[in-house]
């Protein structure tokens, strides 16, 4: 989901930047509120970084990563999932990739909107009550990276340099298995988190989604 450099002009990548920011501003006054959520955006960003980094390579005009989406966001929330990535990819460009920190903000939209548009839709009404049921993260994990797969043909199409249609093609259909596969750890996640819902650490660290 990386935009490479050279791709956007300067103005379209400030443009994104004030957009990034103005984002997770609206979102930082909760974590004022509910000081529990630095932790749990800080685990966040951990466990983003760690899928991040453990999976990666070239696919098209972009690159495929495994990002963990949904076993994030459903064990950690939406707040922390959505600063959680900001937090992360500023992180892996200071350590991994400094050239990755010229589109910190291109590269946070890519995934911070499909996400907000998810919590506002398919979150809200499956999350709570379907968390531990495959079809149900099907879905969701079905909208996710669908819209991070928009999110990149809408940064393609601004470049300075036409992008074949079919580069872009092939980096969304690279991500299928990513959609089928991460269900499962997803599932795994909850259920385990669940088991465990009692204990005060957990309640601290995680959102626990309630027993369908």
């Amino acid at each position: 989901m990386h935009i490479e450099p050279g791709i956007l002009s300067g103005a379209k990548i400030a443009a994104a930047n004030l957009a990034a920011i103005g984002l997770v501003a609206a979102q930082a006054p909760q974590v004022v509120k509910r000081p529990q959520l630095i932790l749990r955006t800080l685990l966040a960003a951990l466990f983003f970084s760690v899928f991040m980094q453990s999976f990666h390579l070239p696919a098209g005009a972009s690159e495929l990563h495994f990002i963990g989406a949904m076993p994030i966001y459903l064990a950690l929330g939406f707040v922390p999932t959505l600063l959680g990535f900001g937090l992360g990819l500023l992180l892996q460009g200071v350590v991994f990739e400094p050239a990755d920190l010229l589109h910190l903000g291109v590269n946070f939209l890519s995934l911070a909107m499909p996400l907000l548009a998810l919590h506002l839709g398919l979150g809200r009404k499956l999350a709570a009550g379907a968390a531990t049921e495959i079809r149900s993260v099907l879905k969701l994990d079905a909208a996710y990276y669908a819209g991070v797969a928009a999110m990149v043909g809408f940064w393609l199409s601004m470049g300075e340099v036409a992008t074949p249609f079919a580069e872009w093609m092939t980096f969304a259909a690279a991500y299928l298995p990513v959609v089928l596969i991460e269900p499962v750890l997803t599932v795994a996640v909850v259920r385990l988190l669940q088991s465990q819902a009692h204990r005060p650490l957990v309640q601290l660290c995680f959102a626990v989604p309630a027993r369908g």
